[in-house]
């Protein structure tokens, strides 16, 4: 009889094991529901906040959208600038109460090559108009990173001079203006504007190699 009865007791053993794994994967399963719906709020949460900072900046006006957005302008390998390297300048300087020089290296860069080889012919006049810009300066001015872009302005116009292109002082050229209109004022009349048109510079930018003052 103990013999007979052992079977059954495993019989009904088995369909208990069953319905204790089919609960456990459903307590699983619940478990995965609850943390996906978690991970899904999160992610519509997240996406809410990014639509609501993208409308805040549309709102601005984008601005800080476009600065990073601009392209990076990125030097053209087909097309690369042409350098005409001067030889050193040492002059004296405009200093009053000591003796100061300095010792300056100078690279043009101009927008074609045909152009440099045309400076080559004008280089003694180049020099020496630049010699003549850099002994009426001080050391204090050239001392001042603004006393060295003024300086790479004025090189700039001085190194095309030579060969027959005149490029006015915006400077020099605003001075003259206020005092024509503060003239025609005292004198009760009306200024009238008039535009230069623009003289285009060969010269694109004026390089330093070497700036040495003693």
């Amino acid at each position: 009889m103990s013999a007979a009865a052992a079977p059954t007791a495993d019989a009904g053993a088995a369909p208990a094991a069953k319905k204790g794994k089919k609960k456990l994967i459903i307590i699983l399963v619940a478990a995965l529901v609850v943390l996906g719906g978690g991970g899904g709020a999160a992610f519509v949460i997240m996406k809410k906040k990014a639509a609501a900072e993208a409308a805040a900046a549309a709102e601005d006006g984008g601005e800080a959208v476009a600065e990073h957005a601009a392209p990076a302008h990125h030097a053209d390998p087909a097309h690369p600038p042409t350098f005409v390297p001067l030889d050193p300048f040492v002059v004296n300087l405009a200093d009053h109460d000591s003796d100061k020089y300095a010792q300056i290296g100078v690279t043009l860069q101009v927008d074609d090559a045909k152009f440099a080889e045309q400076m080559k012919a004008y280089m003694p006049a180049i020099r020496n108009g630049i010699l003549m810009v850099l002994a009426h300066k001080s050391s204090q001015e050239l001392l001042q990173r603004e006393g060295k872009e003024k300086l790479a302005a004025e090189i700039q116009r001085e190194s095309v001079r030579p060969m027959g292109i005149e490029i006015d002082d915006p400077d020099q050229e605003e001075a003259q203006a206020a005092a024509a209109e503060a003239e025609a004022k005292a004198a009760g009349k009306k200024v009238k504007k008039k535009h230069k048109a623009e003289v285009h510079n060969p010269v694109e930018k004026v390089h330093f190699s070497n700036f040495i003052i003693q």
